[in-house]
C-alpha cells in the first residue's frame, strides 16, 4: 500500500508538474500572441502616419482639371469647372511681366439652371508665382443670365502699386488678390499646417474685400467623385447673412473638391467634384 501510495504521490506530482508545464506554455503563447497583436497596432499607426506624412505633400501650382456637378436642395441643377494651366507669354501684353517668369491662368466656369432661371459665370485669373508668392496680373469676370449681364475687369500694376477697374477707374493696390486667386492659394496654406487666416481681395464687383478663413475638422466627404477625406473649411464674409463652406482634399493636392453657401441659413447652392484630373506630366 505505501509503494501504491508512493506511486500515486509520483503520479501527482507528475501531473502537477505537466499543469504548470502546460500552463507556462499557455502563458508564453498568450504573452506572445499580445507582443504580436502590439506589434501589428504599432505597425499599423506607423503606417497610417505615414500614409498622413505622404498626404500632407504639398506639389507647389501642379496643373489640374476639375469638373464639378452643382446642386441645391439636393437637386442636380448644373455643372462648374476649376482649370488651372500653364499660359503662354503672348497671352498678356503687361511691361511687368518678367518673360523669364512663368505665366499661369486660372479659369473658373459654371453653369446653372432652374425651373425658368439661369446663370453663367466665368472667371479667369492670370498670374505669376514670385518666391513662393501668388502676384494676380489680369483678372476677368462675367455673367449672363436671368437678370442684368454683369462684366468686369482688372489689370494689377505692380510697378505703380494700381489696380485697373474696367480701363478707367483706379484702386491702390495693397496686394490684394482679385476674386478667385484665393482658391489655389489656400491649398499650399492648409499643407503647411495652417488653422485659420485671411484673404484682401477685389470682388467681382471692384470692391475691396476681406475674408476670414478658419479650419473646422476632417471629415470624410461621399461626393460624385467617390470617397475622399477632406479638410473642411468655414469662410467668413463680412456680411453675416452669408455663410461659405469649402472642403479640401490633401489626397488631390489640398485642392478644392466642395463648395456650398447658405443665405439667411438657407443654401444657395452645393458644388460637388465629379472628375479631378492633373495636367501634363509628372
Amino acid at each position: 500500500m505505501r509503494t501504491s501510495r508512493f506511486r500515486q504521490k509520483g503520479f501527482y506530482r507528475e501531473k502537477s508538474a505537466g499543469l504548470k508545464k502546460t500552463f507556462s506554455s499557455a502563458m508564453a503563447l498568450l504573452f506572445t500572441t499580445i507582443a504580436m497583436a502590439l506589434y501589428s497596432q504599432s505597425s499599423a499607426f506607423a503606417s497610417s502616419f505615414a500614409v498622413s506624412k505622404e498626404l500632407s505633400k504639398y506639389d507647389s501650382l501642379r496643373t489640374f482639371d476639375a469638373r464639378y456637378i452643382a446642386y441645391r436642395s439636393g437637386n442636380d441643377i448644373g455643372t462648374a469647372l476649376l482649370k488651372l494651366d500653364l499660359a503662354e507669354q503672348g497671352t498678356l501684353s503687361a511691361e511687368s511681366i518678367d518673360k523669364a517668369q512663368q505665366l499661369y491662368s486660372l479659369t473658373y466656369e459654371s453653369k446653372v439652371k432652374r425651373f425658368f432661371l439661369s446663370d453663367k459665370r466665368f472667371e479667369q485669373t492670370f498670374f505669376i508665382s514670385d518666391n513662393d508668392a501668388l502676384l494676380p496680373i489680369q483678372y476677368e469676370y462675367k455673367r449672363t443670365g436671368t437678370g442684368p449681364n454683369k462684366a468686369l475687369k482688372l489689370a494689377f500694376d505692380e510697378r505703380n502699386n494700381k489696380i485697373v477697374v474696367d480701363n478707367t477707374n483706379t484702386l491702390e493696390w495693397d496686394g490684394e488678390f482679385d476674386n478667385q486667386l484665393f482658391r489655389i492659394d489656400l491649398p499650399k496654406r492648409l499643407a503647411s499646417g495652417i488653422k485659420q487666416t485671411e484673404y484682401d481681395f477685389i470682388n467681382y464687383r471692384g470692391e475691396k474685400r476681406r475674408y476670414e478663413l478658419e479650419v473646422v475638422e476632417t471629415e470624410n466627404l461621399a461626393i460624385p467623385y467617390g470617397q475622399l477625406q477632406a479638410i473642411k473649411v468655414k469662410i467668413n464674409r463680412e456680411s453675416n447673412s452669408r455663410v461659405t463652406y469649402a472642403w479640401f482634399a490633401p489626397s488631390l493636392n489640398y485642392n478644392l473638391v466642395r463648395l456650398q453657401q447658405f443665405k439667411d441659413g438657407k443654401e444657395q447652392g452645393d458644388i460637388q467634384l465629379s472628375s479631378f484630373d492633373y495636367l501634363g506630366t509628372e
